[in-house]
């Protein structure tokens, strides 16, 4: 509920506060006394956008702010902290500064916010009804909120919300898992064909190295045969030359030691010779098996294209040919573990359709419950615009069935308005003028309060309804019913209307005057609360322009009358 309203030098108005009615308030002044600007401070701590022409002639900057109470519980209080305002006695400050230049500033509870926080928070907070004016309810998810109101589903609402999460909870996982699952086809088959061109390579531990030796040795045969060649002739001598080799001679020379039979010493170096020949005959038999072999230098490329085959492996899967046979060893036990998943996936298939299923007979049951509202709501809020003075008016609240369900249903809500019996159903706010509107929408919020319909969830919500041009082309016995029924929704809400009809005005628990006169800096607005002698004379003037005993007469007669009963 709104407290209190304070501007400072906004428009014509150079400081004004109001603390409106915690039933119904009217304003009430002269056409362009300047009532509008109440309008637009509200607006803008409501998060609209910031005019700078409205700033009053002569000052650097105009201010509004609005002080509400709210309950603990309310969605209003729960925007408002989680962007990090620090409430204290259920209370909320909105307030607004817009600079002649440079930008505005948005502020809740002393925490500087985005404007965008103020509409949030607002948007819990207060409803405008009156020409160029968003509506609430003009966009289709504040036309299903509102038909969910009256229908009083909240439990079928929740009911489908818990069947639509789990089905989302499962269906998420159910995605994951298919995105693993073709992640993990991926893998198994990339493993498969890499096991595969592994074991047609047949690699053995070492042989990369060995045959990288074997090479060397064939592309070095000429350097080692000669060199081997010269090393055994070394040993063994040379025939051409009746030359005897290192072997002989060590032989020789041990038997000349051991030929003085002298033994000692002499025994100890020919034994000492002779295994000094017997390493050296050792020597000289594995050199001759180094003598290279020329039918294994003709399959030269042979083995370069095996050791090109198997460093391939290497590269991919090495960075030895040990580490490839490792890696594939490893991946024939990943390729076992991957090909388990199916099961898993038709598991959650099974669990997918089953939830499915319940969220679906969740939203027929809410899609009843719509239904039914719908025709209820219709009804009920097209009688009411006969008393509006609108009759012959129509509101028609169509629910469409749709086979895809989302977060709020199976249902496209649609609210279409005939102003006259023979005008084509158009939707809200294409159809009828500012005051027509004004006035469904009091229709609405008037079916909705006296039916008690307002669900737990949104009954935290204290909201306060603004009414602009609500009595527009009305007059007389509608003029008297028009304020009749403002009060009537008063008796549920707060309700703050903007009107030149005495028969609306006096129906309200408390009044505003808003006068323009001569002031220091020109032409300024006022705004003052009137009781009493004061607001006779208001309606007095309302009702003829001016005060004289007979109007004095029929607005004290309008004041007693304007009673519910």
């Amino acid at each position: 509920m709104l407290e209190e309203l304070e501007l400072t030098d906004l428009g014509p108005i150079p400081h004004a506060t109001i603390q409106p009615s915690p039933g119904m308030t009217a304003i009430t002044g002269e056409t362009g006394a300047g009532k509008s600007m109440l309008l637009s401070a509200l607006k803008l701590i409501g998060g609209g956008q910031a005019d700078a022409t409205r700033v009053h002639p002569g000052s650097i900057r105009a201010w509004a702010q609005g002080v509400f109470t709210v309950s603990d519980t309310s969605q209003a209080m729960a925007v408002a902290r989680d962007a990090g305002a620090e409430v204290e006695d259920d209370e909320l400050y909105l307030s607004r500064t817009v600079p002649v230049q440079g930008r505005s500033r948005a502020v809740l509870n002393g925490r500087t916010v985005p404007r965008s926080v103020l509409a949030q928070v607002s948007e819990h907070l207060i409803t405008i009804h009156g020409q160029a004016d968003q509506l609430r309810i003009a966009s289709a998810s504040r036309q299903r909120e509102f038909l969910d109101r009256f229908a009083n589903n909240s439990k079928q609402r929740k009911a489908f919300s818990d069947a639509w999460q789990a089905y989302c909870t499962v269906n998420e996982r159910l995605e994951r898992l298919r995105t693993q699952e073709a992640d993990m086809v991926q893998r198994a088959d990339y493993l498969r064909e890499s096991i595969a061109r592994i074991d047609q390579a047949d690699p053995q531990a070492g042989q990369l190295d060995e045959l990288k030796e074997r090479r060397t040795r064939i592309e070095n045969a000429a350097q080692i045969e000669e060199g081997v060649s010269l090393a055994l002739a070394a040993l063994d001598g040379s025939a051409e030359d009746d030359a005897q080799g290192a072997v002989d001679l060590l032989g020789h020379a041990a038997n000349a030691l051991r030929s003085m039979h002298l033994g000692g010493v002499f025994d100890e170096l020919a034994t000492r010779l002779e295994s000094a020949g017997a390493e050296l005959d050792d020597v000289r038999f594995t050199l001759a098996q180094q003598m290279p072999d020329h039918e294994e230098t003709a399959n030269l490329d042979e083995l370069n294209a095996r050791i090109h085959e198997l460093g391939e492996l290497v590269q991919r899967w090495g960075p030895t040919l040990e580490d490839v046979i490792a890696w594939r060893d490893q991946a024939r036990l990943d390729v076992e573990d991957l090909d388990a998943s199916p099961e898993k996936l038709e598991a959650l298939e099974a669990e997918q359709a089953k939830l499915l299923k319940k969220a679906q007979q969740c939203a027929k049951a809410l899609n009843s419950s719509r239904v039914k509202a719908a025709q209820e709501l219709s009804t009920h809020v097209t009688e009411e615009l006969g008393s509006l003075a609108m009759a012959g008016a129509q509101l028609d609240v169509q629910v469409h069935r749709r086979e895809e369900l989302d977060a709020t249903g199976g249902d496209d809500i649609e609210f279409l308005f005939r102003p006259f019996p023979d005008s084509p159903a158009l939707q809200m706010g294409k159809s009828a003028s500012g005051g027509e509107l004004s006035r469904l929408m009091l229709a609405m919020e008037l079916t909705a309060a006296s039916a008690k319909l307002h669900d737990d969830e949104a009954a935290s919500d204290a909201m306060t309804f603004i009414f602009d041009e609500v009595d527009a082309g009305v007059g007389g016995k509608a003029a008297v019913e028009l304020g009749r029924r403002l009060a009537m929704l008063a008796q549920n809400a707060q309700v703050i209307v903007v009107t030149h009809l005495p028969q609306v005005a006096s129906w309200a628990g408390r009044q505003f005057v808003v006068t323009k006169g001569d002031g220091p800096g020109g032409i300024e607005t006022t705004v003052r609360r009137v009781e009493g002698e004061e607001r006779l004379e208001e309606i007095a003037r309302m009702l003829s322009g001016s005060s004289t005993q007979t109007s004095r007469a029929h607005a004290k007669e309008l004041l007693k009358d304007s009673q519910l009963d």
